[in-house]
């Protein structure tokens, strides 16, 4: 075991990021009762961009709820102390190099142990009419497979009654693979109000073999402290754990709001027990927008170094965005420093290797702004030719986030795809492919009276 005492001034959580952001001055916090039942989710949505800490929820008077602390890039490179140009080659340093966490005798996390509960005592929120009940977005769900270790990711879940949940757990995935290797129930631990690096590390895609949360800790150090009721370990800083089981017995889950803010479907889909609940003092419940930015970026975000490491297998790629217009999942912008006359048609097939659910990619140079959606665009409009700069490949294996795709139960779903070279012309006079700047000045010399 590592002693706390070394850690604690090192350790990143969601309560020290909330007190960073209200230094920082953005963080809004809101004093006047509010209810889960949508009239928090509509507040929240009306902020989005901001972290929100909501203080006086109606019915639960020893809570508190947040929204917002992954809605922003700025926000993930003030928590990890790392630039924003500098998160992406962070991200995949630290996929590259997992290390395994510390173990800590205690954690804040375990502060209060319920035995006696009822899930119906903890903040979880309706979010829209069409859901099926009240739902957690937020969580990051802790597995073991016998074969392949530790597994840390996502699993929406729908409140039934005091003790369980309906889980939409995905086929052919960590957890559901981890299921059919064992008999009777899973062990599971649901954590809430995690990290920025916990959230990073159970959004990407690491080989099967890799231990998600050896990922965080190489993104910022993340101690863990051993479950109660069974073996697994959880970030000792976490806000919430839920300690259970799931089990073989399944149950009807959704609707729910997906990533494309189109509403997922009606499944029969695994049940999971709760055995033990323990949190902090005063705990901070977090609650994550279904298809909101936050969703959004914990999804698109973690898979920029997958493809900005095939890329750069290709070409030499300087940038990657996977655009909130295109769900954070659908679209990304990539850009390159081109070295040939084929460097950007060689980006946008390497771009699909590294994200097999992206449908549209855009390659630009580096002097594109590919946060800026109207420079991207202008890239578009003005250095590519529909007849040879773009890339068609039908029938290719796709989303099944997409409602345009191609969906057969049982079966992958297929989509075209689109590549759009929209970098100079190789050879062309690229003094005509430059926009014209205008120097900066300081406004407010002008506008004082």
């Amino acid at each position: 075991m590592t002693s706390e005492k070394n850690l604690c001034n090192k350790v990143m959580s969601l309560r020290k990021f909330l007190e960073q952001a209200a230094q920082s001055g953005d963080l809004i916090e809101i004093d006047k009762p509010i209810s889960v039942n949508y009239e928090l989710a509509n507040v929240a949505h009306a902020l989005e961009g901001r972290p929100v800490l909501f203080n006086n929820i109606i019915d639960y008077p020893e809570w508190r709820v947040c929204a917002g602390p992954c809605s922003d890039r700025k926000y993930f490179s003030m928590d990890l102390g790392v630039a924003i140009p500098d998160l992406i080659p962070h991200l995949a340093q630290a996929t590259e190099n997992p290390q395994t966490p510390p173990m800590v005798e205690s954690g804040a996390c375990q502060e209060v142990a319920l035995e006696q509960f009822d899930l119906h005592d903890l903040p979880i929120l309706f979010h829209l009419p069409a859901d099926g009940g009240h739902y957690i977005a937020s969580n990051v769900v802790i597995t073991e497979d016998p074969e392949l270790g530790r597994n840390m990711c996502y699993h929406r879940l729908l409140r039934l009654d005091e003790k369980r949940f309906a889980a939409r757990i995905i086929e052919r995935r960590g957890t559901w693979t981890a299921m059919q290797k064992v008999e009777g129930d899973l062990p599971v631990a649901i954590c809430i109000g995690v990290s920025q690096a916990v959230h990073l590390a159970a959004s990407m895609s690491a080989a099967p073999d890799v231990d998600e949360l050896a990922v965080a800790h190489a993104l910022a150090p993340t101690p863990l402290v051993k479950c109660l009721t069974n073996d697994l370990a959880v970030p000792a800083d976490a806000e919430i754990v839920l300690e259970g089981r799931i089990t073989r017995r399944q149950t009807q889950e959704g609707p729910f709001m997906d990533l494309t803010e189109t509403m997922d479907i009606v499944r029969d889909q695994p049940i999971i027990e709760i055995d033990l609940i323990t949190h902090r003092h005063n705990p901070i419940f977090h609650a994550l927008l279904p298809g909101g930015l936050e969703h959004k970026i914990l999804m698109g975000m973690p898979k920029e170094p997958t493809i900005f490491a095939e890329v750069n297998k290709v070409a030499r790629c300087t940038d990657v965005v996977i655009t909130p217009g295109g769900s954070s999942w659908l679209h990304a912008v990539v850009q390159i420093e081109k070295q040939g006359p084929e460097d950007g048609r060689l980006a946008s097939e390497a771009a699909f290797k590294g994200h097999g659910s992206l449908k549209h990619v855009w390659v630009v140079d580096t002097d594109i702004d590919i946060y800026d959606p109207v420079q991207v665009e202008w890239a578009f409009a003005t250095r590519f030719q529909g007849d040879k700069d773009m890339r068609l490949f039908e029938n290719q294996p796709g989303s099944s986030l997409d409602p345009s795709g191609i969906h057969v139960p049982g079966q992958k779903s297929h989509t075209a795809k689109l590549g759009f070279d929209c970098t100079i012309p190789w050879g062309a006079d690229k003094s005509k492919f430059t926009r014209g700047e205008y120097g900066r000045v300081n406004i407010d010399e002008y506008l004082k009276s």
